[in-house]
This record gives structure tokens, sequence and C-alpha cells, in this order.
């Protein structure tokens, strides 16, 4: 039986919204953005009010240009001193809180990235509320969605926090349009240095292959690799579909391939247009990782491996018989 809304609860859901403002914590390279960043923005947009951007780093007057013209962006505040390099959640936490102090946001947000995990427990611990991590879809301005039982049931959270601090995963909304956008641009309130830890240095591997989590395709491997040396068959046919290579946290914890690379729950979460899943079984926290990736490839021997039961295509043989003719058939197109 469906019961209309009174006027009265439709005027005050509207004025909930009406009153809302959401601060959005930037990820960036001080040249240029996170992907992950965009996608936040999206998420606050479905809060509906003001979306404001806070950018903090050295030499970040780029990435805030470029937030500026970012769609549904009504305010960057910009914060540039030699304490927040690195982006060091230490810093930034009394930042933050000055920031929210001077404009009384009704949502705090980041990318469910390892910044965002790092940085919005501290936030919301120093406002003394309960975070709400990695969010899949937001029903209203105190609801939302996030997975439970490694992806295997959804949760709805309702929070009565006066204000909310919440992560969102990258994979589960759509970037914002880069274009469009003319937000007011203003320093944001100064802080002093904690100077309880320092960024010394970053050293990053280079590769001319895509980044993991914003890779249209993705080829990952499992222990049935069955070493690391193995894993340069992936290599070779990612090379062919300008792929991103990943793994299972079965390959990372047997010493094949390095922790950046783990595709999971305990991993990266990933939602590319292909995904190819070589020699992995499909346990239930790999699966949390992958998906909702829109086609699902599954190369394994094993006819009963759990990962078919996800997958749309499904090749039982051996893989180190299947993937080097995939790539020699690539290589003559």
């Amino acid at each position: 039986m469906f019961r209309a809304a009174a006027p009265g609860q439709l005027r005050r859901a509207a004025s909930l919204l009406r009153f809302q403002s959401t601060l959005v914590i930037a990820e960036h390279a001080n040249d240029s953005l996170v992907p992950i960043t965009l996608n936040t923005i999206t998420a606050a947009k479905h809060l509906g009010g003001e979306v404001s951007c806070l950018v903090a780093g050295t030499k970040c007057d780029k990435v805030a240009q470029d937030l500026c013209k970012v769609a549904g962006v009504a305010k960057v505040l910009v914060a540039q001193h030699d304490a927040y390099k690195g982006l060091l959640p230490e810093e930034l936490t009394p930042l933050i809180l000055a920031t929210q102090k001077q404009f009384n946001y009704t949502h705090i947000c980041a990318g469910a990235s390892a910044f965002g995990k790092n940085l919005l427990p501290r936030i919301a611990a120093k406002l003394d509320v309960a975070p709400i991590s990695d969010i899949i879809a937001i029903k209203s301005p105190d609801t939302f969605v996030r997975t439970i039982y490694a992806g295997n049931a959804l949760c709805t959270v309702k929070c009565d926090e006066k204000v909310k601090v919440f992560s969102v995963r990258g994979t589960s909304f759509e970037a914002a349009a880069t274009s469009g956008g003319s937000a007011s641009s203003e320093k944001a309130s100064s802080t002093s240095p904690v100077g309880m830890s320092e960024w010394l240095d970053q050293k990053l591997t280079k590769s001319d292959r895509p980044e993991l989590t914003g890779a249209k395709v993705v080829v990952s491997g499992g222990r049935g690799l069955k070493s690391g040396e193995n894993f340069k068959l992936l290599y070779d046919l990612a090379d062919q579909l300008h792929a991103a290579v990943g793994a299972s946290r079965a390959a990372v914890d047997a010493g094949f391939v390095p922790n950046d690379m783990q595709v999971g729950q305990t991993g990266k979460i990933v939602a590319p247009e292909l995904y190819i899943a070589v020699g992995i079984s499909g346990a239930i926290q790999h699966l949390a990782g992958m998906k909702d990736s829109k086609t699902i490839v599954a190369i394994n021997k094993d006819p009963e491996a759990p990962i078919f039961q996800v997958a749309d295509y499904g090749i039982v043989a051996d893989l180190f018989k299947v993937v080097p003719e995939m790539t020699e058939l690539l290589k003559k197109k």
C-alpha cells in the first residue's frame, strides 16, 4: 500500500537538501588530480546543497584551477605550505578541523583510497563522530549504502551524527565532468604545522601501463601462475591490450608480485570494462574487489573454480598454453 507524503514532510525534505554543505578533500599529486576525487565529487553532489573542495599541498595552483572548472563545485579552498607536502594526515587533520569550524559543513568526504582511509578516521575521531567507510550509494543526506561480508551483502546505514564523515568507493560513482564549472577560489584557514612527522621522499615505479584502479582493461594473475617469473606471460598479454596488471592476494602472499598489485577486499577495488582473471580460483575476498567489472573472463584449469560463477566467459584450460596463444593472436591483428 502506497501512502502519499504530507506537504509538511515534503517541505522538510526539501529544506534538508537545501541546507546541506559538503567538503570534498581533494587527493592530488600537486600538478594533477587523482581520478577518485572526481568520483567523490559526484557522490557529494547526490547529497544536494553546496559542494566545496579543499586542496592542500605545495605548488598546487594548477590542481585548484582544474577543480574550479569541475561541474558542480561551488568553492575551492586552497592551502599551500611545506607542511602539506606528501599530504601527511597528521598535518592535514588540523587544517580540515579549522576549515570545518569556519564553514560548519554537514558532510566531509574523500575517496576510499589509501589517502582517504588514512585521513578520515582521524577527522572523525577529532569531531567525535563515527565515520562511514567505502560507500557505494547515497539514499539521502543521512542514509548511505556500503557492502559487508566481502561484498556479498549490502548494508544501509542511517547516520545521525552532527557531521557525516565518509569515504567513497570510486568505482560506484561516475567521474564528475572536468568542464562546465565556475567555482570561486579562496585561501583556506591557516594552521600551525604539527611537526610530529616529516615527508622525506617518494619513489614510484615507472610503468607504461595504465594505473590499476583507473584502467579500462585489467589482467590479473593468481597462485596458478606458480612463480613471479611466470607473470611475464601476463605482462606480454597486457601490453597487447594496453591493460594494467593485477594479482590475487594468494599471488602477493607467495611473493610473486608486490603488494600494490593486489586486487581484492584488502587490496584495490577495480571495475574495468574488461577483467581477465588468469589462474585465480576466485576466493570471496578477491571477488569483492573486481566483481563490478563490466565483462569478466576467467582462465583456469579447474572447472569447479568459484571464479567461473561470476565470469561472463570462462576458459577451462592450461593457462600456460592459452595465454601465449591469446598474445600471439593479438599481435597478428
